[in-house]
């Protein structure tokens, strides 16, 4: 004999896909979910959720909660918002664990090498030592989350774009837990994470870019499942001084932008603002130290080397080298 249930089966789920502006780029967000779910309430909860990182950690926007706390005089309490006091924290925290490589004040060396928002013609001038000594954040900075204050110990221009990106995705990714949504992949640009796999149960598939200068090219493909990636790299915005190509992301320890050979790292992480910082301090680190650390620290990470017209990758799992292919 047969038994039949009464119950009507689930309506299979719908896919979803929103997108927009922020930060000078886009945002997207996939998800899976039952039909006939409200569009436009999740799409102005997204937009929200980003827009607010932009207005407090914009180094773009002179109203933006960071230029506020970069524009404050020394020694002077500055209350925050909890996401950039956390964010703060955060970057200190990473800053201290890389040995320095994740660098927050480096936003004078930003402007003199022309990558902030008052771009210069030529960055050459870049090349000659700074006016005055250069100062890492876990010194001149003090963060109270208790409080939600902040004050500088000595001034400091703070930039928070290898960190607050990530940090962008997981508001996004914390929006759609919100609605009770499972299965997602949002992003920022490169940035992603994951939640759940799709109603098949094959896991999202993000495409990791290959580093060409001037091109768009995809090199493989990485599969994501409740987990963050975030890349940083030398081939999306860089300069060129006397012939050599400099990538945007400063150097610290030598206070102009990175030349060491490589052209991306690539990180997994439980966040995506974890992942962002991390690919940032990797990238600093170069292929050597980085992948020492990456071991040491049992990170998931991608290298990828500059080789001739080509290209050496080396690939990190559970802190473990791993076959790239």
């Amino acid at each position: 004999m047969v038994k039949t249930s009464s119950e009507p089966s689930p309506a299979p789920l719908e896919r979803y896909s929103l997108n927009g502006q922020t930060m000078g780029t886009r945002y997207t967000a996939i998800f899976y979910g039952p039909p006939g779910l409200d569009r436009a309430a999740i799409g102005a909860s997204l937009f929200a959720a980003v827009d607010q990182v932009d207005r407090q950690m914009s180094t773009w926007n002179p109203a933006s909660d960071l230029c506020r706390l970069n524009a404050a005089p020394a020694h002077a309490w500055i209350t925050v918002p909890a996401e950039l006091a956390q964010v703060l924290a955060t970057g200190l925290r990473i800053s201290l664990q890389s040995d320095g490589a994740f660098e927050m004040g480096v936003g004078e060396l930003v402007a003199r090498w022309g990558f902030g928002p008052a771009r210069r013609q030529t960055p050459a001038d870049g090349l000659a030592p700074p006016s005055t000594p250069f100062t890492p954040a876990t010194t001149a900075l003090e963060v109270d989350l208790g409080r939600l204050r902040v004050r500088k110990h000595t001034a400091v221009a703070l930039d928070l774009c290898g960190i607050a990106k990530g940090y962008g995705v997981d508001k996004l990714a914390h929006c759609l837990d919100g609605w009770g949504l499972e299965r997602y992949l949002v992003g920022i640009d490169g940035e992603m994470r994951a939640r759940g796999t799709k109603p098949d149960g094959a896991p999202w598939a993000v495409a990791l870019e290959k580093p060409t200068y001037g091109t768009r090219e995809v090199a493989g493909v990485m599969e994501l499942e409740d987990m963050a990636i975030a890349t940083s790299g030398d081939y999306r915005h860089w300069v060129d001084v006397g012939g050599t190509r400099y990538g945007h992301t400063i150097n610290p320890a030598l206070g102009r932008p990175l030349s060491n050979g490589l052209a991306a790292v690539t990180v997994l992480a439980s966040t995506c603002m974890l992942a962002d910082a991390w690919a940032t301090a990797l990238m600093v680190l170069g292929p050597v130290e980085g992948v020492a650390l990456a071991r040491q620290r049992g990170m998931n990470a991608l290298f990828v080397l500059r080789d001739g017209d080509g290209f050496q990758e080396t690939l990190i799992l559970a802190g473990e080298p791993a076959d790239p292919s």
